[in-house]
């Protein structure tokens, strides 16, 4: 018999390359979206489309019904709310709440929660999954990512799910449909829209990359178990802007130049933040050992997508970004 999966926010931009993941590997597909009569991020794609809401539990229940895994991708993802507690943390603990123990009740048999590298310290020096994060820099997603995943795990315990966790840094890739806080950042650079170099370091991972690890941990990793998806450096926003001219002729690197003797893409401090965790392909046995995350690589396959260099020949969805 088939195994079924469910994909929560399968029209974001994890979810539904995830989705496209699940289907090429030959895998049933129940995808649940708040909007089902939005069928664009789906096109081609032979996947059930069902209607379900994190903060409606019986929408969930019946999305759930007859679900062998469930990855749970939605949440609420921006930095700023005029009320960050009712807006943000509020809904990701409650949706949390709401769609494990719908799992439960319908027996599931395998969850792997979507939570993020936010969740880890940020510190130089090397980090892993057995640590968390308790300075959110008065950021509310921030918060509400760990605070949601220390939940997750109480709520698996509690209700004996066999549940995973996976933590993936910043993600970029094709098949955005409704851009996130870090595809806009990408496209800021691609339009000259970054004015000020702030000595920000990011850590990228394609969501190809990601949506790979988390098949792998749904099928090969260890319950109570969490997984780092993420590269091995930070990248700066110097070499980001950079990045972008490079693509973008018009684009003017007016990042300011760092004291002599300090790399580019080093701190003012002489510091590189380092992330290292349990590889997925360690313990999971994911095969996504080669990661597509080049910045260039990434910048020039946008820009053919969305037109700023023609499309390349053979590709099929120039709109893409």
């Amino acid at each position: 018999m088939t195994k079924l999966n469910l994909v929560t926010g399968a029209n974001g931009h994890l979810g539904n390359n995830l989705v496209r993941a699940l289907l090429a590997s030959g895998q049933a597909v129940r995808a649940s979206v708040r909007n089902p009569n939005n069928r664009i991020p789906f096109e081609g794609l032979d996947c059930e489309i069902v209607q379900a809401d994190l903060m409606d539990k019986d929408s969930l229940l019946r999305a759930l019904e007859g679900v062998d895994t469930l990855y749970q991708v939605a949440a609420v993802f921006k930095n700023w709310a005029r009320d960050p507690q009712k807006e943000i943390i509020e809904p990701n603990l409650q949706g949390t709440r709401n769609v494990l123990e719908a799992a439960a009740e319908q027996g599931v048999c395998r969850v792997v929660y979507v939570s993020s590298t936010v969740t880890l310290p940020h510190i130089s020096g090397a980090v892993d999954e057995t640590q968390w994060n308790s300075d959110f820099h008065d950021n509310p997603y921030y918060q509400s990512k760990a605070e949601s995943e220390q939940l997750a795990w109480k709520l698996a315990e509690e209700r004996e799910l066999a549940m995973v966790s996976v933590l993936p840094c910043g993600i970029v890739g094709p098949n955005s449909f409704n851009p996130t806080p870090t595809m806009a950042l990408r496209r800021r650079a691609l339009h000259n829209e970054i004015f000020i170099d702030v000595n920000f370091y990011f850590n990228l991972v394609d969501v190809r990359d990601v949506a790979t690890g988390m098949i792998a941990a749904a099928e090969k990793g260890r319950a109570d178990e969490r997984y780092m998806l993420a590269t091995e450096n930070s990248v700066s926003t110097r070499r980001i802007i950079r990045t972008g001219s490079g693509v973008q002729p018009q684009c003017q690197d007016s990042a300011p130049r760092p004291p002599p003797g300090v790399d580019d893409d080093r701190g003012f401090d002489g510091t590189r933040q380092q992330i290292h965790g349990q590889r997925t392909n360690d313990d999971a046995q994911s095969g996504g050992t080669v990661l597509r995350c080049e910045i260039a690589d990434e910048y020039l396959e946008s820009s053919h997508r969305i037109g700023f260099l023609p499309p390349r020949r053979g590709d099929s969805n120039p709109g893409e970004f």
